[in-house]
């Protein structure tokens, strides 16, 4: 009799724990990624750069600050301009503005994207001596990762997600220091937003950062920086490219202990941050010839560059959002 009861007491056992499994919330049903637009992608970061150099305190910058408000406005974001004075190595004083637009802003679960939105005020990595003091149009280096985040935008307009999405869009950050080891002379915009939160006690799952995406055959390796603090959700994003047939541009390879606005973030704000990046192996500088020169311009931009990088990061926020990314 005893055995008896003691099966009985096991089987009862059993079925409490099978009780137990099937509470677990259940998996959201997968979501269809949406394909990402590169013609779309490509007239974003042509509009850009049709302002003319987008420093701050021109026209021309205030002018592209107007026109991207306008554009996030009309998908239905909540836009906010985070305005700023950025002190330069020099003690020359630049306006800044952080353009930060929120879209399913009641969703608890939150995700952002940025990118720098300012070209460098000098090229002085121009071949040419005349063009050194001059600015750049920066079409790779700041517009390529706006566009590609602006069509992300329009596409999570056009396709709903049950996950909240951030833009913000760091402003200053490509005015800094070459000959010195200060990181603090760059990416001024993203340092104060690191301290001055907005929204207010913005806690997001992780942020992913994407500079110079745009030019061609890109070599998006693994930087120090996102390995040090935020390797999980580096680790997930390129596997996730890899599975998608893009490791050849996503490559399995540590690059450079970078200086970029996702360094203020994890340090400052305490948020992981990872940044999609191009480094060009055997460059002096680790980036592309035209890095910080005229030849900076949309010529350089090969449309699908932005499209790879385009149709990785939606398929990390549609993953994110049915809970089937690991």
């Amino acid at each position: 009799m005893k055995n008896v009861i003691a099966c009985l007491m096991i089987v009862a056992l059993l079925i409490g724990c099978k009780s137990d499994a099937t509470k677990t919330a259940p998996s959201k049903p997968r979501v269809k990624i949406p394909a990402f637009d590169k013609e779309a992608a490509f007239a974003y970061v042509e509009k850009q750069c049709a302002f003319g150099p987008r420093v701050p305190g021109t026209d021309a910058h205030s002018q592209c600050k107007d026109w991207m408000i306008s554009e996030f406005e009309s998908m239905g974001a909540k836009v906010h301009s985070q305005d700023f004075t950025g002190t330069l190595y020099t003690g020359d004083k630049m306006p800044g503005h952080n353009i930060i637009a929120q879209f399913n802003p009641d969703n608890p679960r939150r995700i952002f994207l940025s990118a720098h939105w300012d070209s460098r005020r000098v090229g002085e990595e121009d071949k040419d001596p005349s063009k050194q003091g001059q600015a750049i149009d920066g079409a790779d280096d700041g517009a390529s990762g706006v566009g590609v985040i602006m069509q992300i935008a329009k596409t999570i307009q056009a396709n709903p997600i049950d996950l909240g999405v951030d833009v913000v869009l760091f402003d200053v950050e490509d005015q800094g220091e070459r000959e010195s080891n200060e990181r603090e002379s760059w990416c001024l915009g993203s340092q104060y937003w690191s301290k001055n939160l907005y929204p207010e006690n913005y806690k997001p799952e992780y942020g992913i950062l994407l500079d110079m995406v745009g030019s061609k055959n890109p070599r998006f390796a693994k930087d120090q920086v996102s390995r040090r603090y935020a390797p999980k959700v580096q680790e997930k994003i390129w596997n996730l490219a890899k599975n998608m047939g893009y490791s050849d541009k996503f490559v399995d390879e540590l690059g450079g202990n970078l200086t970029d606005d996702h360094y203020f973030v994890n340090v400052i704000a305490g948020i992981p941050m990872v940044d999609i990046i191009n480094q060009v192996k055997g460059s002096e500088h680790g980036f592309g010839s035209h890095w910080h020169t005229h030849d900076d311009n949309i010529n350089v931009i090969d449309k699908n560059s932005l499209r790879v990088v385009g149709q990785v990061v939606l398929a990390t926020l549609y993953k994110e959002s049915d809970n089937s990314i690991q």
